[in-house]
């Protein structure tokens, strides 16, 4: 029993973190007039997950050879992830109003050199898997067990360049490699099922030797049995398929691609704060 509400502590925990991560996401992009934010809405449960459970990381010591890694592959969601680097103490609460300004820390994609707590500096779709890939390599070089956590989204999955990186990381046996695809039916040029053809996903994944999860990926605990779950795959690297919904949180914004990127007034973003509590 105390092993359960320890459990249920830890989820809601987990799930109130999204839920300031969500609010993070809104308030940046109206101040800062530009960004992406439902693409960052429908990670905000993944990402809470990782930098608040899961990664081994010091924000005392964020170049750590032994630290755990993150790809956000699809790197115009990156306000999810400045938001958790922030609240983890990798830099200060008050470079977030900043978000896309001259000289900012917090560049409109992830730019590792300005950035700390940032592990690769992403935007151009695609690259994601394989930039993981290489970091899992080189950590078996160095004598290092870190896992590194790749987060990419259904859309993205079309590039040519993802399905290279996955023949190679099951040549490689590179079972410390986790890929998270952000499933939320969309991406910018409309529906994934009518803009290309990637559907039906896992599929695919499984036949070139992946070992594949589809969950609930607003889901806290299957998040994180999910991670677990890839964790102890040995020798094989791991994909999880996570079902979410764009612009999660704000009712106005889910479903409703027009705000894959688009600014909210200060109308919006108030409804916005009031939904997801404050």
């Amino acid at each position: 029993m105390k092993e359960c509400q320890i459990k249920k502590e830890i989820i809601g925990a987990l799930e109130s973190h999204a839920r300031q991560i969500r609010k993070d996401v809104v308030t940046m992009i109206h101040q800062s007039g530009d960004g992406h934010p439902s693409p960052a809405l429908s990670i905000a449960d993944i990402i809470a997950a990782l930098y608040f459970h899961v990664l081994n990381i010091d924000p005392q010591n964020p170049e750590k050879p032994d630290r755990d890694r993150v790809v956000l592959s699809k790197g115009h969601a990156c306000t999810a992830l400045y938001s958790a680097l922030a609240r983890r103490g990798f830099f200060p609460l008050s470079e977030l109003p900043k978000f896309r300004s001259l000289h900012s820390i917090l560049q409109g994609h992830p730019y590792q050199r300005k950035t700390p707590g940032l592990d690769a500096t992403t935007g151009s779709l695609g690259h994601g898997v394989s930039l993981g890939l290489g970091m899992v390599l080189a950590g078996r070089v160095q004598g290092y067990s870190y896992f590194t956590y790749v987060i990419i989204g259904d859309g993205e999955q079309e590039e040519g360049l993802i399905w290279e990186a996955a023949m190679a990381a099951v040549k490689y046996r590179a079972g410390r490699l986790i890929v998270l695809a952000d499933c939320n039916g969309l991406q910018s040029g409309g529906k994934i099922e009518e803009v290309g053809g990637i559907v039906p996903i896992q599929p695919k994944w499984e036949a070139f030797g992946w070992h594949c999860q589809t969950i609930d990926g607003h889901n806290m605990e299957a998040i994180l049995s999910a991670l677990l779950q890839a964790q102890q795959v040995e020798e094989t690297p791991s994909i999880i398929l996570a079902r979410t919904i764009k612009g999660k949180g704000v009712p106005f914004m889910e479903n409703n691609n027009e705000w894959h990127k688009k600014v909210p007034t200060k109308e919006e973003l108030e409804l916005a704060l009031s939904a997801l509590g404050g």
